[in-house]
């Protein structure tokens, strides 16, 4: 019976085989995530970017780190060297000789497949004559010749062979293991052990209880847990807080505590410069002795953020922790809202504390655009742009331009806007418009519906609410194209309408008119009677001269509206008179008809309900399922040390409240256009509402949006208790157990029939 046999590679063949599988196990995933990507392709993005943003800060930094940077030569080396050694191990594992063949017998006595008994008795004496230990001949080669032999001649031989491929029969399998027969010396075994112990039991624990204890420090925006519970802490004790306040609580977070996070620094010269830069800001509430607001570290970061905002020169050393302090700002000033978010949530749920007031949340989103821009909460939005400086502002905001915001600015003539900036060179002027061209404008629609509801337009007491806003994001240089466009012409006086347009306004007038007329036709038919009944007012003396004649005016077109009321009581009349007239049968024909219409329009409508309720369902489960970029555009920020995409936030408020009614949404993904589903539950009381859409952006100043939301409360319709749909008849019970027992009885009668 044929055993099995395990034996370790003595020499060194199948260990070859393994170490090849292994290496190129990691060197194939690892050049396709680790190989640096076309360094041509972003520096022809930055190359795009240029004309625009060639002036940033971040530009800059990003342009001398892909000059400086040799990580990209170190991947594509390290990749490179084992490419190399994956390529010799392929190499020498291709020279190996092959240990394992199948035995053909045809092939040791050099015959084709097939051949007769005759030619193989015929070779196997030739090859005799020829390797014949007595004729000088080697041994091994006749001994393999002679099985052969054997096996194409002797019946069991040849039988063995075709079916275990050996004429000896099954043979003992034999299990390689590809390890060196050295590892399991006896004389190695001291040192194997101890280099499985180092690496199982030392190293391994050591890097995964590294990543562990390092990964449950933070959340899943990589943000300390410490610092999330420092925001809630300080946004329950103070839900109403001003942006000074605001500031102190951010600087306070753990990220610039260097116990905390190493890439925060405490220089031996920041007792030197850090004072010089608390006299140069003024109040900034240093001798506040509340923990952690006195910390050093929180100080320091609190001087560079507003050393940032005011836009102070500061020297390299501190530069760099500026750096560090401004670009981690935005990412805490987003786990702030989000804290807020919660606390509002608890506090409408649960009750028992205030919840954040509604300014609260909307200065952590201001702080967000000034840190991005580097401004000051009292400064015009104009210094975004470039070569704008604060002694240029009063050519903006004189009588004759009163350009404050950038809205303004767009809404110019070019000549005007031109002339508003002759402090500016044409290369200047020039690459200011291209800034100011690539602003986004955002265009916001909203819908409000009810879903899943018979009545999706009907809001009643604590239904929930869908508001969707479709948001269109363009550029400002097609706005301002626009305003160029609806300009009119130089010959043209803006003043005096033209005919065409006078013709409009007539129109508009006498559409009003008749408007009026037949809202004055759904009176009762008893004040028709009494305005018959009425005489007509005979005109006055005019009182002195008035502006335009206006009392004449008046008079006049009191007349008129008597006359044109006294028209349409008379036709209403007659047309009271003429149904009158109408013979029964054309009356129930008539009402006929218009029910079939009703109906038909009906059955439309809810087509149409139904196929958009379908249409938004797919919306959202390809939303789900799609996962979209979140480059959407590089913001315009001079003072900003990395590239900061537009993003946006949308939520609704009951301004008057200062309370959020939905919570607020992060737009991470706008580019062109985006729809988003606002939810939130509706007043528990009928009545109207008033409610605000605002969309503020986390990257510019001044570019904030906000939409009135009306919002109309019914009340709840009323639980049916007994559907029709569940009122059964007795008859249909009583036809149903009737059919119960004839089926009972024929299948009676069926077992009768078997029985027979």
């Amino acid at each position: 019976m044929a055993g099995q046999q395990f034996q370790y590679d003595d020499s060194g063949n199948t260990f070859f085989y393994f170490l090849t599988s292994f290496v190129g196990l990691i060197v194939i995933p690892a050049t396709y995530y680790l190989w640096p990507r076309d360094q041509n392709a972003e520096q022809l993005r930055l190359k795009s970017l240029r004309r625009v943003h060639g002036r940033c800060l971040w530009y800059r930094l990003r342009l001398m780190k892909s000059q400086q940077s040799i990580v990209p030569t170190l991947k594509k080396t390290a990749l490179l060297f084992g490419w190399a050694v994956f390529l010799l191990l392929a190499y020498k594992v291709s020279k190996l000789d092959r240990e394992y063949q199948e035995y053909n017998p045809y092939e040791v006595l050099s015959l084709d497949p097939g051949s007769s008994l005759s030619e193989i008795k015929k070779q196997y004496r030739v090859l005799s004559l020829q390797f014949h230990p007595d004729r000088g001949g080697d041994e091994a080669t006749f001994m393999r010749i002679a099985k052969a032999y054997a096996a194409l001649t002797n019946e069991q031989s040849r039988k063995n062979w075709e079916m275990y491929g050996n004429p000896d029969g099954p043979g003992a399998t034999s299990f390689g293991i590809a390890l060196p027969a050295w590892i399991v010396d006896q004389k190695n075994s001291m040192l194997v052990l101890l280099v499985y112990g180092l690496a199982f039991m030392v190293i391994l624990p050591v890097v995964v209880g590294t990543w562990w204890y390092r990964s449950i420090r933070y959340s899943g925006d990589q943000i300390l847990i410490n610092t999330t519970q420092l925001f809630m802490h300080f946004m329950y004790k103070t839900p109403n807080m001003n942006m000074k306040r605001l500031a102190m609580v951010l600087t306070a977070a753990f990220e610039f505590d260097p116990r905390n996070n190493k890439e925060a620094t405490i220089r031996p010269t920041d007792n030197i410069e850090v004072p010089q830069l608390i006299r140069e800001l003024g109040n900034i509430n240093v001798k506040k002795k509340e923990p952690p607001f006195c910390y050093p570290y929180s100080l320091k970061a609190r001087v560079l953020v507003l050393s940032h905002l005011a836009r102070m020169d500061v020297s390299e050393e501190l530069e760099e922790d500026q750096r560090f302090v401004v670009r981690k700002s935005p990412a805490l000033l987003q786990e702030m809202i989000n804290v807020g978010c919660q606390l509002t949530m608890m506090a409408n749920s649960r009750g028992g504390f205030h919840a954040p007031r509604l300014v609260t949340i909307e200065n952590c989103m201001k702080l967000t655009q000034m840190i991005v821009q580097g401004l000051q909460e009292s400064k015009s939005p104009l210094l975004q742009l470039p070569h704008f400086e604060e002694e240029h502002l009063r050519y903006c905001i004189s009588k004759k331009y009163k350009v404050r915001s950038l809205q303004d600015l767009v809404s110019l003539k070019d000549s005007d806007r031109r002339s508003m900036l002759r402090f500016l060179g044409e290369e200047k002027y020039d690459e200011v418009m291209a800034v100011l061209g690539s602003f986004p404008h955002i265009t916001m629609d909203t819908k409000l519906q009810v879903l899943d509801d018979e009545d999706s337009s009907n809001i009643t007491a604590g239904s929930i609410v869908t508001v969707t806003v479709t948001l269109t994001r363009k550029r400002m240089v097609e706005v301002f194209e626009k305003e160029q466009e609806s300009l009119p012409c130089p010959g043209e006086e803006v003043g005096a309408p033209t005919e065409e347009a006078q013709g409009d306004v007539n129109k508009a007038k006498a559409k009003q008119v008749w408007q009026n007329k037949s809202k004055g036709t759904k009176k009762t038919a008893k004040s028709k009677k009494k305005k018959l009944t009425k005489k007509k007012a005979t005109p006055g003396p005019v009182k002195g001269k008035q502006a335009n004649g206006s009392v004449a005016g008046n008079e006049v077109a009191s007349a008129a509206k008597e006359e044109e009321e006294e028209i349409s009581d008379k036709g209403s009349e007659s047309d009271e008179g003429e149904t009158n007239k109408d013979s029964p049968s054309e009356r129930d024909e008539d009402s006929d008809k218009q029910s079939d219409t009703e109906v038909d329009e009906m059955a439309g409508d809810d087509e149409e309900e139904w196929e958009a309720l379908q249409q938004s369902i797919q919306r959202r489960e390809r939303a789900l399922l799609e996962t979209k970029s979140k480059v959407t555009h590089a913001a315009y920020s001079l003072y900003y040390p990395e590239e900061k995409q537009e993003w946006w936030w949308l939520y609704i408020a009951d301004r008057r409240d200062q309370t959020l009614v939905s919570m607020p949404y992060h737009v991470c993904t706008l580019k062109d256009t985006e729809e988003v589903e606002l939810k939130f539950p509706a007043p528990s009381k009928t009545g109207n509402y008033q409610y605000s859409v605002i969309l503020r952006s986390d990257s510019y100043l001044g570019l904030d949006q906000i939409k009135p939301l009306k919002l109309e409360v019914h009340e709840a319709k009323a639980m049916l208790d007994n559907h029709p749909q569940w009122d059964i008849p007795d008859t249909e019970e009583d036809d149903e157990e009737q059919e119960d027992s004839e089926g009972i009885e024929e299948s009676e009668d069926d077992d009768d029939d078997d029985n027979d």
